[in-house]
């Protein structure tokens, strides 16, 4: 039988990597692979859809579905995880020592609505009490080159939000002192301008002095492990090949399992992060039951800070033969 031929755009990363370079193998698929940053690539997807399968931003995927557009459904594999709220820079002369000094500050953001965005916000509000409201929010990336752009995103109904000037980006504005925090920073990418390294700047600093810690801290209280991103397919192509989304998740789940074999001797994903040590389990599992409660949680904020506009139903968002996985 002839194998059905599909476009794959994917960032690399460990746990993906052995699709890409075609040793997990999605039986009964011929993938013509391309590997597009994650920034370019959701705008390509939400503005042109030009790929089968790609890793899509779950925030945007949920917003896309709100506003109508039903071209593409997840498949619950989930490569893209990081604790998001503990990555946030603060200059080093503003005075913010702790998440409640950031009431009333100018917080920059690559997008407004990408998902690592929505999980900041999650953690700011909910475990420190700093709602997305009492911070001025200035966004990086314009109108016409974001997937904001391309899914018809709302600035939220009390939310105080800029545009960066197409001249300027969110680097130099921080190290000029035009704002006081960085919810998220991305640089050299085809949609982000910023090219500043901020790791070596003495002029920023993490918020958390431990982002380790709290990491550690936020996951033995809450459980989550935060996804950020979720391998996608048309919906066309489901209607058309009932199996085929198996045999992609499968595929996936091999090259999770190739990659991590050789993490095994490697402290970040595990032993530094404290996800292992703290529940004795896989953080990072893939499929929709042992994310369930996380990505609940995802649809309940995507709803509750403005970004669709109700409670997405999880069979509107992911194969439904998949939610018993």
């Amino acid at each position: 039988m002839s194998k059905v031929p599909l476009s794959l755009a994917y960032g690399r990363n460990v746990r993906n990597s052995a699709v890409l370079d075609g040793v997990a193998k999605a039986q009964g698929v011929d993938f013509c692979v391309s590997e597009v940053h994650a920034a370019e690539l959701f705008w390509r997807q939400f503005e042109r859809a030009e790929f089968d399968v790609s890793e899509l931003s779950i925030s945007s995927l949920l917003i896309s579905i709100d506003h109508g557009n039903a071209e593409y459904i997840g498949i619950p594999a989930f490569s893209s995880r990081t604790f998001f709220h503990t990555r946030m820079l603060v200059r080093s002369d503003s005075g913010i020592e702790t998440p409640a000094d950031l009431v009333g500050k100018r917080i920059g953001i690559p997008e407004y609505q990408q998902t690592g965005a929505l999980w900041v916000r999650q953690a700011l509000q909910e475990e420190f009490g700093v709602a997305p409201d009492q911070m001025e929010w200035w966004m990086g990336r314009s109108k016409n080159f974001s997937h904001g752009g391309s899914t018809d995103f709302r600035v939220p109904n009390g939310v105080t939000m800029h545009y960066v000037a197409q001249d300027d980006d969110l680097g130099s504005m921080i190290v000029r002192g035009e704002l006081d925090a960085l919810g998220m920073y991305v640089r050299n990418t085809l949609v982000d301008r910023s090219t500043i390294d901020l790791d070596s700047d003495a002029r920023v600093r993490t918020l958390f002095p431990d982002p380790i810690a709290e990491g550690i801290r936020y996951y033995r209280k809450t459980g989550i492990y935060p996804i950020n991103h979720t391998l996608a397919i048309r919906r066309s192509l489901v209607e058309k090949y009932p199996w085929l989304p198996q045999n992609l998740y499968n595929a996936f789940v091999e090259s999770k399992r190739i990659g991590e074999a050789k993490l095994r001797n490697d402290t970040f994903d595990y032993v530094a992060a404290g996800c292992m040590s703290v529940s004795g389990e896989d953080p990072m599992p893939y499929g929709y039951v042992a994310n369930r409660r996380l990505l609940d949680t995802l649809r309940r904020c995507s709803f509750e800070q403005g970004l669709t506009s109700r409670l997405i139903d999880p069979e509107e968002v992911w194969v439904p033969s998949m939610l018993t996985l």
